[in-house]
């Protein structure tokens, strides 16, 4: 095996021509690795992105390859995946306003140079879901939103309508069949790439994780005021209550906050997927 790159959660081998994709338990706030890993945290990835991947599988083609032929260092933690062409975009989606997005839209009324009704609030049900890409930055920078005229201009039209597309399709279903478990999901981010061999577009990386999603329970949501969160964002408030300005060397993680991370991730599996965790 050759490492072909470490990124703030999964670091990425080759093997016998394909690809491994070893989720970490690293966690990463703000385009920042902690110092403190959370238990657990690389298999709930993984397993909860294989659950995805099979649902996802008859909307568009994906990456994996295997999750048991994987070497036994990585079990529960490694897909085999099939080698493509990153494309350079974080294709985001999102059903409610918060983030990133809320703050664009109460600075210019649109995100990602998509129009919204006035008068939304933190944790706004959207219309209807919208695309709202993103660059892809380099580890320790930080992805900048672009407009879809922007994916446009790095990837071409036929392929930014198709990755709208898939992105719109793939959030709702999970969108629908989380909703069915108690779950809204407020927005996710997917990435794609290109099979060389085909030039078929293929879902890659992982899907609809809670390092990926926002993910809400149905039965707490009310607008107007923050979301309880089953994902890093309790990490990110707690990270930001330290006083920290997002810069590294990020702080050291208490081991009661690293345990309600790890509390979080497991109940949004077990909700999701119906499945206990083990």
């Amino acid at each position: 095996m050759k490492l072909l790159h470490s990124g703030k959660v999964r670091d990425i081998y080759s093997d016998r021509g394909d690809i491994l994709l070893v989720a970490s338990d690293r966690l990463s706030v703000y385009d920042v690795v902690l110092p403190t890993p959370v238990p657990d945290k690389g298999r709930i990835l993984t397993a909860l992105s294989l659950w995805w991947f099979e649902r996802v599988a008859d909307l568009v083609p994906h990456h994996v390859l295997s999750a048991t032929d994987v070497p036994e260092e990585f079990a529960g933690r490694a897909i085999r995946c099939r080698t493509l062409e990153m494309l350079p975009v974080e294709c985001v989606a999102r059903g409610y306003l918060t983030g990133s997005g809320l703050k664009d839209y109460q600075r210019t009324g649109a995100v990602s140079g998509v129009a919204l009704p006035p008068g939304l609030v933190e944790g706004s049900r959207l219309p209807e879901p919208i695309f709202t890409p993103s660059s892809k930055a380099p580890l320790g920078e930080h992805d900048e939103a672009i407009t879809f005229d922007d994916v446009v201009a790095l990837v071409g039209a036929e392929t930014a309508a198709r990755l709208r597309d898939l992105t719109l399709e793939v959030y709702r279903l999970g969108a629908e069949t989380a909703e069915k478990n108690g779950i809204l999901v407020a927005d996710t981010k997917l990435e794609f790439g290109t099979d060389p061999s085909t030039g078929e577009i293929v879902l890659g990386d992982e899907v609809l994780t809670p390092d990926s999603s926002r993910f809400w329970p149905a039965d707490q949501w009310e607008p107007g005021r923050q979301q309880y969160s089953f994902d890093k964002q309790y990490a990110r408030e707690w990270s930001l209550s330290t006083g920290w300005d997002k810069t590294e060397p990020g702080p050291e993680v208490p081991a009661d906050v690293v345990d309600a991370v790890r509390a979080r991730y497991v109940e949004v599996y077990e909700r999701i997927t119906g499945q206990a965790w083990s």
